[in-house]
């Protein structure tokens, strides 16, 4: 159900919130995804994880992403880079769930591990949030 090929089918769109934005370390893995638009979404709050952040499903005052039109070739990418686990994904590093954006439905990589400790960003975005 989860697979690169049905996630397309639901939706082709990906939110990101850390590393794979435009202009950092991880965004080359988008190449050839278009380029929908940034927004602002209140369905998750960030955790600073120092080189790279998580998202949490929890409400936040609004959290700063940029939405992509991926296909399914980029979407097996963007899973093998945040251990997206098709078969089970409560034990990879990430999950993603489908979340709501001003471009519609989007897939949202949710961090599985705890985050007690780590600071919350609850409004902004990651980096350069205070």
């Amino acid at each position: 159900m989860h697979s690169p090929t049905l996630a397309i089918q639901r939706t082709p769109l990906v939110a990101v919130y850390g590393t794979l934005k435009r202009g950092l370390s991880n965004h080359h893995v988008l190449d050839g995804a278009e380029f929908v638009g940034p927004d602002v979404i209140t369905s998750a709050t960030l955790y600073d994880l120092g080189p790279y952040p998580g998202a949490k499903p929890e409400r936040s005052r609004g959290i700063e992403v940029e939405v992509f039109k991926v296909n399914a070739r980029l979407m097996t990418a963007l899973d093998l880079l945040e251990d997206y686990r098709v078969r089970a994904p409560a034990q990879g590093m990430y999950d993603r769930a489908i979340h709501r954006t001003a471009f519609g439905p989007a897939w949202l990589y949710l961090y599985n591990p705890d985050v007690r400790g780590r600071r919350a960003i609850r409004a902004g975005g990651w980096p350069n949030s205070a």
